[in-house]
């Protein structure tokens, strides 16, 4: 079993990093009541979804220049399972909670599940690195303490009436794509092919 080719034409490349952008604009502005009442030093481990895609967005960016940095490649793919799959649970468990189906919460659902959908498309081009899986390890395992042992996770009564069962999921959470990420480098092909479409022409691209 291999990982199939992953073709991305640098159009849609730049289309995803343009729609990826936007959405990490709107998930800190989402963010802004909370962090106006952070304190400073907390500040950078609030929006966590919005930094994941941050991460993802400084990926596409060194495809499109043709390059890899592997640190943010790791960070990105393991922020964008860990918080996409986290929300989507999230949103799921209040829907049933609260018996009730929101446009917001289904709109969240949609944007984090293609969050985690991203990093399983991106992976076959990534470099792995043991360097870069510890640099990701720590970014996760920081987070979770910043969130559940000082108490900066997302403000809803739903988790902090839950706390340790979503401090429990989080863990996991972080434990499983770290995993993955190594894991899965058995899977994919030797060599990586991208399409780059330059002027309506197609050239294939070791």
């Amino acid at each position: 079993m291999t990982l199939g080719i992953n073709v991305v034409s640098q159009r849609h490349t730049i289309l995803l990093l343009l729609c990826n952008l936007l959405g990490t604009i709107y998930g800190y502005i989402w963010y802004g009541e909370q962090l106006s009442i952070t304190e400073t030093q907390f500040k950078i481990f609030v929006p966590d979804s919005p930094t994941a895609s941050l991460f993802l967005c400084f990926v596409l960016v060194t495809f499109i220049l043709g390059k890899n940095i592997p640190v943010f490649e790791a960070l990105a793919f393991v922020s964008l399972i860990k918080y996409g799959v986290w929300a989507v649970i999230m949103n799921i468990i209040m829907f049933i909670q609260y018996d009730t189906v929101t446009i917001t919460g289904c709109m969240l659902i949609l944007s984090h599940g293609i969050m985690a959908i991203e990093a399983f498309i991106f992976y076959p081009r990534f470099k792995i690195s043991m360097m870069s899986f510890i640099i990701a390890m720590i970014w996760v395992f920081h987070n979770d303490i910043i969130d559940y042992v000082f108490m900066q996770y997302p403000y809803y009564d739903f988790i902090a009436s839950h706390l340790e069962a979503v401090a429990y999921l989080a863990f996991w959470l972080s434990v499983i794509p770290l995993i993955l990420y190594l894991y899965l480098t058995r899977f994919k092909k030797i060599k990586y092919l991208t399409v780059i479409d330059v002027h309506s022409k197609m050239f294939i691209k070791e």
